[in-house]
């Protein structure tokens, strides 16, 4: 039987369902699991349910791994805390690590990579030379991609630290400078709230609204059950009907609204999320973004072709204007050849 990501999707909304799954249907969703960085997820959302013993095995390593993750995550948000101790500003934990750091539902299990802050643009030379102080090196030495980030990204070029070999990419807000969307980035660090160690994560609101940006609106959609699933759990942390309104109000002033409504009705139609009426219209481009979603084989590997060619080029489109856009490919290609 060939199955697509609708398995992984069907499995994290009933795990019970799995009972029905045959060998190769087990090795069909492991490995779309695995390549969507949704073991772990998986493996918590299967804990305590019967499943062969081959598979018990292959989760309870995932189940290690992604508390090793997590363990990760935090020493490496204390480790940038300790370098950016004199620094007066806020520094925002964002994506896995916030999640894990708040102890939310969406940590659980989470796949968890580099480690992601945001501060305000204004501070970046203090930042950036705090941390360099502390052991974080320039992950790219060339001067154009040094000078693209500089000058049109939201973030500084990735820093790696030279003995933990650990990543950090430092925002300063949530899309490129080059995207049509202009998020109120001051709004984002002046909303954000305290953890116990002086770290900061964002607000409710704000934190599903980056997450559905990095989905739709900055993106090939790689990763994108992942991402979904995240605001999934963000919306069954915090959903009441304060929520909603401010989530509508937030997504206006960043300029979001029409992704994070996307991204609200897609976790609804795949995951089953509980939303309120008015949230559910469909709109005939969804099916597409479904299909690109779960363009998994049953070995991982991306299916529909043409469509993700498609959405490749749109996440270069929404990335920068037309000319620009240009330039940037056949200097990439320049580079390449």
């Amino acid at each position: 039987m060939t199955h697509d990501g609708m398995i992984l999707v069907d499995a994290l909304r009933d795990p019970s369902g799995t009972a029905r799954l045959d060998p190769a249907g087990w090795t069909a969703l492991l490995t779309i699991a695995r390549v969507e960085q949704l073991l772990g997820t998986l493996a918590r959302r299967l804990s305590g349910l019967p499943v062969p013993d081959a598979v018990s095995d292959i989760l309870a390593e995932a189940r290690v791994n992604a508390e090793y993750q997590r363990r990760s995550a935090l020493w490496e948000a204390d480790c940038a805390r300790r370098a950016l101790a004199d620094y007066p500003g806020k520094v925002v934990l964002m994506k896995g690590t916030a999640y894990v750091a708040a102890g939310l539902k969406a940590g659980e299990g989470r796949h968890i990579g580099d480690l992601d802050i945001m501060v305000a643009e204004a501070d970046l030379p203090e930042v950036e030379t705090a941390l360099l102080k502390a052991g974080w090196e320039w992950g790219k030495d060339d001067a154009y991609d040094d000078a693209y980030y500089r000058d049109h990204m939201h973030e500084l070029p990735p820093l790696i630290h030279k003995e933990r070999d650990r990543m950090i990419d430092v925002h300063h807000t949530i899309l490129p400078l080059t995207a049509r969307p202009r998020p109120d980035a001051a709004a984002m660090l002046a909303d954000a709230s305290a953890l116990a160690n002086g770290l900061y994560v964002l607000s409710p609101a704000d934190m599903l609204i980056h997450s559905a940006a990095h989905l739709f609106a900055d993106g090939e959609l790689d990763g994108g059950l992942r991402n979904l699933w995240d605001i999934h759990c963000l919306i069954d942390e915090w959903a009441d009907d304060a929520f909603w309104a401010e989530l509508a109000r937030r997504a206006a002033q960043h300029q979001l609204l029409a992704p994070v409504e996307r991204a609200v009705r897609l976790s609804h139609q795949l995951y089953g999320t509980e939303i309120p009426d008015p949230w559910r219209r469909w709109h005939r481009q969804d099916k597409h973004y479904v299909r690109r979603l779960i363009a998994r084989d049953n070995w991982g590997r991306g299916t529909h072709k043409f469509t993700r060619l498609i959405f490749y080029i749109r996440s270069h489109w929404l990335r920068m204007p037309p000319m620009m856009l240009a330039r940037h490919l056949w200097v990439k290609w320049r580079k390449s050849a």
